[in-house]
């Protein structure tokens, strides 16, 4: 009453009323004007008018048309017979529930500001951002498609089996079996087709005639809901006469004989019926009969016993079957002979499939579906933030009634037997629902079938407005040829594409078998709908305030859940194949599809795992085993503000094959005011040389008034929180050896100081340009490991890890995986009293408990800390005599600098390699050496380390 009291504030005269009522359309937004398009075409436009639509006309009534459909008419009765009364009640309640709870969530959207055009698409799109978004609208999509073909099965059926079954094309009578159900899916192929393609005519033509006769849909449905309410109150007083006839206690199809009985009485003569006839040679009474006929006796029973014959009792549990099992009256008893083969099989009621409670369960789903009627029209409605929760949810709390007191009422007034028989052959081929009807059977066949060619027509329009709005957002790159159409908007591509999917539906010819899919399409939909809802709410998303009253959090994971059940529980292998294809049309999306400004609520809730991981990360300091070197890239920049080491990301992609953190930072030098914009330039540009060499990462410019300071910065404040860089990448520096340039070793010597007073590691590769790229693949050479043995082996068992290839190594394996399993050659540094044997003995056995890959064709060299001023081992396969350790004091180690500056060897630069450089894959390429900072040299014997080599990894650590 209060929406009729609605439409009367706001329409007061009884004719406006009346004439909103002739001109109620069920079409989603957009049909409208194209059909007003269409009408004055060639005319100058009209001004666009207001939405005059209130809540009966455009929510509760579509609504209510597109719940009650083809499986209320179809399948209700045989559900109830399948399942028992009980079991019905639980999935009509669970389904309901599911549905009560979305609706819950999507007025809660719809109640959060200004509601979008477009449905369910624009709620999910707008709210999750395009990636789910376009997931679930193409799935929404499918969904509404897969439906117009169960719509149009559902047509089919009522017309080949209960109202005119002499226009089969594949006769049927006479077959059994396999070869009887072959010829009803081809009628089923072949006469879906043709009204498929006839519709999409429609459709095309023009939706005008189909939003004609939205008002005579709707009346078919209203009035074969009547018409059943009718006829079970009938059954109280004279209950109809629809009688079973039952050989034993199998039921026997009503076709080809008059008189349930084996012979009958007349002029004073025992003569046999046309029932004989069927089952005997002859039709006299010596006649060869079938062997359970001639056992067993006929029994009449009545079909529709009525509402007060306690048939509830009998119908309360179930009675699954399997496929070609017979349908027996329960509580007659019969007479079979033990190892008999049935014969005659085709005279008695028979399960076409195999039942059981998920089928029931996924056959039954798409008849609640259909609540998104209301939002898909929401830009023509008045006050949709209104309109659309009462109407929404006052209409599933209507079908939800109707639907449930169907379960009691088909359970109290139909007997079992009629109600597991889907096709009505014991009750001479009626529709079982029409045979409780009243006045006649035939205002459910015509009432139903109307409506089920209503709802395909529907289907048909709805569907390619959504594939068109899909494919105008441009979120999917290849589906913007569905965007376009005919002049006035009508998406033709998309009616396309549309007809073909249908078809495929068509092409399946099995109501029972197209159910499922599109339950899953819709549950996904759903499913997705709450838990938009359900995120934004726990993220406290700022502009998530939803003025509906009734909506909390817990509702909507309530409802999230029970559509995650529901798929699992209708087809647990379709569930899958949805979830993956709307998986790949999300991943698809993410790397290819456009760039939307409309908020992602995922983004939120990235932000909170995140913030909460990070928050983990500073309850303790990380063990051991959990190291990984984060790296933090300097890299430098030239005038033109381009990174003058590219090679250093390549060796950094190298060194991290897309794991862990890393920071490419760079230091310009001016004022933070003044050089801003050459601070977000510097930035593009690490960002396209970390996209091009493939580095997963973040960039980041400081700007200071020296670079000394702004390095500074770099190496303190890296990071966030936990997630800290703990090593330092920086290369050699650059003409060190020049007077007027002395100052770049000293700010190497700097950062060396640095690193090592914040416990880091420092790599330093030497002669960086000559480094390989990503592409180049190394065929021969060997790589040397240098470390000093010392009180622990944590280190040299990480160093192991990074260099010799495991499975789970962090280092490339594609540039190094011909040289490391070619040679590997370890030098120590000594730093114990141990004898050559011993030393050899641990690093083997450090070697192996690293699990290791070592392929060494040598045993490991030894050196000395002296030997740091001579020709490194790694030039020669031959052992080197052990030496005594002989300290070397600062002073000895500066002057060894300078004395090794004036003539050393040139180094490398990125322009220009030194001559004497070693190219990639021909030779040894660079000496990694790890050395940890108790050894006792000082910083600058440590560079010493690379003043002869060519190609140096130096890594220096403080534990």
């Amino acid at each position: 009453m209060a929406l009729f009291e609605e439409e009367m504030d706001t329409i007061p005269m009884v004719s406006s009323l009346l004439s909103s009522l002739a001109n109620y359309s069920n079409l989603p937004q957009g049909s409208k004007e194209h059909e007003e398009a269409e009408n004055n075409e060639g005319s100058r436009k009209k001004p666009v008018q207001a939405p005059r639509m209130g809540t009966l006309m455009g929510v509760y009534l579509p609504c209510l048309q597109n719940i009650l459909g083809v499986i209320l008419f179809l399948r209700m009765t045989w559900m109830v017979g399948i399942g028992g009364v009980i079991e019905a009640f639980i999935i009509v309640l669970m389904c309901c529930s599911t549905t009560m709870l979305t609706a819950i969530s999507m007025s809660a959207i719809a109640t959060n500001g200004v509601v979008p055009a477009g449905g369910s698409y624009y709620m999910i799109s707008r709210s999750l951002g395009p990636e789910f978004g376009g997931a679930v609208g193409i799935c929404f999509y499918l969904g509404t498609t897969f439906a117009g073909a169960m719509y149009i099965l559902g047509c089919i059926e009522i017309l080949l089996v209960y109202i005119v079954p002499q226009a089969a094309i594949f006769k049927m009578e006479g077959l059994e079996g396999a070869e009887a159900e072959a010829a009803m899916l081809n009628n089923m192929r072949v006469y879906g087709t043709l009204v498929l393609s006839f519709m999409a005519i429609v459709v095309f033509v023009g939706v005008k005639y189909v939003n004609k006769l939205a008002l005579v849909f709707l009346a078919c449905v209203i009035c074969s809901i009547l018409a059943v309410y009718a006829g079970v109150i009938k059954t109280a007083f004279e209950p109809p006469v629809f009688p079973v006839c039952v050989l034993g206690n199998r039921t026997l199809v009503w076709k080809g004989f008059d008189v349930c009985a084996k012979v009958i009485e007349r002029e004073n003569a025992t003569v046999t019926t046309k029932l004989w006839r069927l089952f005997c040679d002859s039709e006299f009474l010596n006649a060869t009969c079938d062997s359970y006929f001639a056992n067993n006796n006929i029994t009449e029973i009545q079909g529709i016993p009525g509402i007060m014959s306690g048939t509830l009792r009998e119908n309360l549990f179930g009675n699954y079957m399997d496929k070609g099992s017979f349908i027996e009256k329960v509580g007659l008893s019969a007479a079979v002979e033990p190892d008999s083969i049935p014969t005659n099989t085709n005279r008695y009621v028979l399960a076409d499939i195999t039942s059981f409670f998920t089928m029931l369960v996924g056959i039954y789903f798409p008849s609640v579906t259909g609540i998104m009627a209301g939002s898909n029209r929401s830009g023509d409605l008045q006050d949709a933030q209104k309109s659309i929760p009462i109407g929404t949810i006052l209409a599933i709390t209507t079908t939800s009634i109707i639907y449930m007191s169907s379960v009691f009422l088909f359970g109290s007034c139909i007997e079992g037997t009629v109600l597991r028989d889907k096709f009505g052959e014991a009750v001479r081929g009626n529709l079982v629902i029409g045979t409780l009807a009243w006045p006649s059977p035939w205002v459910i066949v015509f009432g139903s079938f109307f409506s089920t060619c209503g709802a395909g027509l529907q289907s048909l329009t709805g569907a390619p407005r959504l594939m068109q709005a899909i494919a105008r957002d441009g979120i999917v790159p290849f589906l913007r040829v569905f965007g376009h159409g005919k002049a006035n908007g009508e998406p033709t591509w998309a009616l396309l594409l549309t007809a073909c999917i249908c078809e495929s539906g068509i092409l399946i010819a099995s109501l029972d078998n197209v159910a499922p899919i599109l339950s899953m399409f819709f549950l996904m939909c759903y499913m997705f709908v709450n838990l938009a809802c359900a995120v934004q709410t726990l993220l406290r998303t700022p502009n998530w305030r939803p003025r509906f009253k009734f909506y909390h959090w817990t509702l909507s994971f309530l409802g999230m859940s029970l559509c995650l059940s529901l798929m699992f529980i209708c087809s647990w292998y379709y569930a899958i194949v949805a979830m993956g294809i709307a998986s790949c049309i999300y991943k698809y999306i993410e790397f290819r599809g456009a760039e939307k400004e409309w908020g992602d609520g995922i983004r939120g809730l990235s932000l909170s795992a995140a913030r909460f991981a990070l928050m983990r990360l500073e309850e303790g300091p990380p063990h051991t085993k959990n190291w990984r070197p984060q790296i933090l890239v300097l890299v430098n920049m030239d005038s033109e503000l381009n990174v003058e080491q590219p090679r250093l990301l390549s060796l950094t992609s190298q060194l991290k094959a897309g794991k862990g953190l890393t920071i490419v930072g760079t230091a310009l030098e001016g004022t933070y005011l003044e050089n801003h914009p050459q601070g977000q330039q510097a930035e593009q540009s690490l960002r396209k040389l970390m996209e091009a060499e493939k580095v997963k990462g973040f960039s980041q410019v400081v700007i200071s008034s020296n670079m000394r300071d702004a390095t500074s910065h770099l190496v303190q404040a890296g990071g966030l929180g936990g997630l800290q860089h703990n090593t330092v990448l920086a290369c050699w520096p650059r003409n060190w050896k020049q007077a007027e340039d002395h100052q770049s070793w000293r700010n190497f010597i700097e950062l060396v100081r640095e690193t090592t007073a914040a416990s880091e590691a420092l790599l330093v590769p030497k002669n960086v340009s000559a480094f390989p790229s990503n592409g180049e693949r190394f065929t021969e050479g060997h790589i040397d490991v240098w470390w000093i043995v010392h009180d622990g082996v944590t280190l040299v068992h990480i160093c192991i890890s990074l260099l010799y290839l495991q499975h789970d190594s962090d280092i490339s394996a594609y540039t190094y995986e011909k040289t490391l399993m070619m040679e590997q050659r370890s030098q120590i540094l000594k730093q114990i009293n141990l004898t050559k044997t011993e030393r050899e003995r641990e690093i083997q056995s450090i070697t192996d408990s690293s699990r290791g890959s070592i392929r060494r064709k040598n045993p490991a060299a030894v050196t000395t800390q002296l030997s740091v001023t001579e020709e490194p081992a790694a030039s020669s396969k031959e052992e080197k005599p052990e030496e005594e350790s002989v300290p070397v004091s600062p002073s000895q180690q500066e002057q060894l600098i300078h004395d090794k500056s004036t003539n050393p060897p040139t180094p490398a630069t990125p322009q220009s390699p030194s001559a004497d450089a070693e190219t990639p894959g021909t030779a040894s390429f660079f000496f990694p050496i790890f050395i940890r900072n108790r050894s006792g040299l000082s910083y600058s014997s440590i560079c010493m380390l690379s003043l002869r080599c060519d190609f140096v990894l130096l890594c220096c650590c403080k534990k």
